[in-house]
């Protein structure tokens, strides 16, 4: 399924862990799906989330493929190959966490790790139709995990149940408490936002089987947060791997959105951060008033692995999630399906810090819906 990247045989406990391959593992290459970092140094020590999954007693067994340096949304990799969406096989499995979220799919890891900089975690789980889950920002330590400097980057698990979702949040976050319960009934908001009608079809179908009450709300700087958190991705990114561009081992895709990101200006990055300020106000406002926000994960239904090649073509599928890494805010995906076996996404949005009870609302919902 070109999923695992490199195998790995640690811990003995009966949690069957996957992990991207941008995190690192003691003694084994961390290679972020790129020709151009086949011959680093092995890593030296393990990322903190990955000792605290061999503390709890999981065993890792593989690290998992991503479109190349973290820097694509498709999951297409023509390197070390695209990992198959397994419940969806002519569809994208999605990018930039791919093979973290086709290996959950497929059965294969009880839970996995991936990373989410512009909806890396939540676009796959959206393709691949399992959980997704990007914590706060800075909730779980980015250390051992590439790039090395991020001001957007976030460690997640996908997994195929909310149950599950916890169990790891729990493993990769010690602060994280399982006690969390929703007693009553959460008010929720539903995001106006631009999704094809059979993404917001499927939605709302959903609500309706749960009998939760939802409201409207409208946010007004939605739409400069995407591009305010393009402007910073880009920025920083260069910054990473823009030497790489050299090396002349960077796939076609990927070497040109590094070559359009080293054009981004202090400037830019400087109204970005404004950008960012007004856009987490206007969020935290309204999860004052409610207790989760609900919105598609992805503006239509994912693209056939045939008609995207092209990444840059496809950026506009980020336009719902990219916004949540920009202000820091936690978002689950709950995977949903159309009446014609599409997959569909229904993103979750909470308070900052406030994963648990994300969770939990997440969990009211489903058990709402059934």
């Amino acid at each position: 399924m070109n999923i695992i990247a490199q195998e790995v045989h640690e811990g003995t406990g009966a949690l069957k862990v996957m992990v991207k391959d941008s995190i690192d593992i003691r003694g084994l290459r961390t290679m972020a799906g790129s020709k151009a970092l086949m011959e680093v140094e092995p890593a030296l020590a393990n990322a903190e989330v990955v000792d605290l999954i061999l503390k709890a007693d999981c065993v890792i067994t593989a690290k998992t493929n991503l479109h190349e340096l973290a820097f694509g949304i498709t999951g297409i990799n023509p390197v070390f190959g695209t990992p198959v969406n397994p419940k969806y096989p002519d569809l994208i499995p999605g990018g930039s966490s791919s093979g973290s979220a086709a290996a959950v799919a497929a059965g294969l890891a009880d839970f996995s790790l991936g990373t989410d900089t512009g909806g890396s975690i939540r676009m796959p789980a959206a393709c691949c139709g399992v959980f997704g889950f990007k914590p706060s920002f800075g909730r779980v330590s980015r250390k051992g995990v590439y790039p090395v400097q991020s001001s957007l980057d976030c460690v997640g698990p996908f997994a195929s149940s909310v149950e599950m979702i916890i169990t790891a949040m729990q493993i990769i976050d010690p602060t994280f408490k399982s006690s969390e319960k929703i007693q009553h009934q959460p008010k929720l908001a539903v995001l106006n936002v631009e999704a094809d009608s059979a993404v917001w079809d499927c939605i709302k179908d959903y609500l309706t089987q749960t009998n939760l009450k939802v409201e409207p709300v409208q946010v007004t700087t939605f739409s400069e947060a995407f591009q305010a958190g393009m402007q910073i991705i880009n920025y920083e990114n260069w910054q990473a791997y823009g030497t790489l561009t050299e090396s002349g081992k960077i796939s076609p895709d990927v070497q040109q959105r590094l070559l359009n990101a080293a054009k981004t200006t202090l400037e830019q990055v400087r109204q970005a951060e404004d950008v960012k300020a007004r856009f987490t106000q206007e969020i935290d406002e309204l999860l004052e008033q409610y207790d989760a926000l609900i919105l598609p994960t992805l503006p239509q239904i994912p693209p056939r692995v045939a008609e995207a090649e092209n990444t840059v073509a496809f950026l506009n599928l980020t336009a719902l999630v990219r916004p949540f890494n920009l202000s820091g805010h936690p978002a689950l995906n709950i995977p949903l399906q159309t009446m014609t076996g599409m997959p569909v996404g229904l993103q979750l949005v909470g308070r900052k810090n406030a994963d648990e009870q994300l969770c939990a609302v997440a969990d009211f919902i489903i058990k709402a819906a059934h």
